[in-house]
């Protein structure tokens, strides 16, 4: 049987690629416990250090797979969309809180909740080929997988309207553009290799200071100045405490180049 979930590692680099190529990556229950499950683990791995996220063959994701979720509809089912609580929340949740940093290879099409998974990354690399569809509201659904909140946050409250609300597609430029890719690369095949080399070198780089960014930046979203400064504070106690600044800051003192281990 395939596995729905590729696990592969390359060092302190941990790529995850969603397996269901024939199904454009579509996410059914199986794909979805197996990238939650997984990325639980990851939390507390300190072996990986950063985390690419990809799609098999020509796409990155389709979203949920519609095909599953007929049978669900037809088999009568009160909650019908229980699958966002048992698992895109879990999921969006996990991604968004890895201490570690996420790239994501956005090769083809990311719809719905997998273009979702994508804004959860902390960084995203696409080529010619990418596109984003929020087809949410094609099938007479509310957005999930945390796009309520990634998508305002990267291209403004009013075109997170306009995308959600029509759901036309995004073309890679425009994506570029919009903020929704970070880089675009001339070549669709580039882009995952662009991806792991990226994480490669985040990897390498001091690991603690990047996950207390990403809480940083979390808390400051949604609070306010004391918020933000607590975050500041308490962030920098703890990176303040790492192996990695202080050998970081002896290595600057003495005109050498930093090695980080990530503690």
């Amino acid at each position: 049987m395939t596995e729905p979930l590729l696990v592969d590692r390359t060092d302190a680099v941990v790529t995850l690629t969603l397996n269901r190529p024939k199904a454009m990556n579509a996410l059914d229950v199986a794909l979805k416990e197996a990238l939650r499950d997984v990325l639980a683990e990851l939390e507390t791995d300190r072996t990986c250090r950063a985390v690419v996220l990809a799609g098999a063959g020509g796409s990155f994701s389709a979203g949920q797979d519609l095909r599953e979720h007929v049978t669900t509809l037809e088999s009568g089912d009160g909650d019908p969309l229980s699958t966002v609580r048992a698992h895109y929340n879990p999921i969006a949740a996990r991604l968004a809180n890895l201490p570690k940093p996420v790239v994501a290879a956005v090769r083809g099409m990311a719809a719905g909740a997998g273009a979702s998974l994508a804004f959860l990354a902390d960084i995203r690399i696409g080529g010619p080929g990418t596109s984003f569809l929020m087809a949410f509201a094609k099938v007479g659904l509310a957005a999930d997988t945390g796009a309520s909140w990634t998508l305002p946050r990267l291209v403004g409250h009013a075109k997170a309207v306009e995308l959600l609300m029509l759901a036309e597609p995004v073309r890679a430029e425009e994506a570029c553009r919009l903020g929704l890719l970070n880089r675009l690369m001339d070549d669709d095949e580039k882009v995952l290799p662009a991806a792991q080399e990226l994480a490669a070198r985040l990897a390498a780089g001091p690991t603690v200071a990047y996950g207390a960014i990403k809480r940083q930046l979390s808390i400051a979203d949604a609070g306010t100045l004391a918020d933000a400064l607590a975050a500041e504070a308490q962030a920098q106690a703890i990176c303040g405490a790492t192996t990695d600044h202080r050998a970081a800051t002896m290595a600057f003192v003495a005109k050498e180049r930093p090695v980080f281990e990530g503690h």
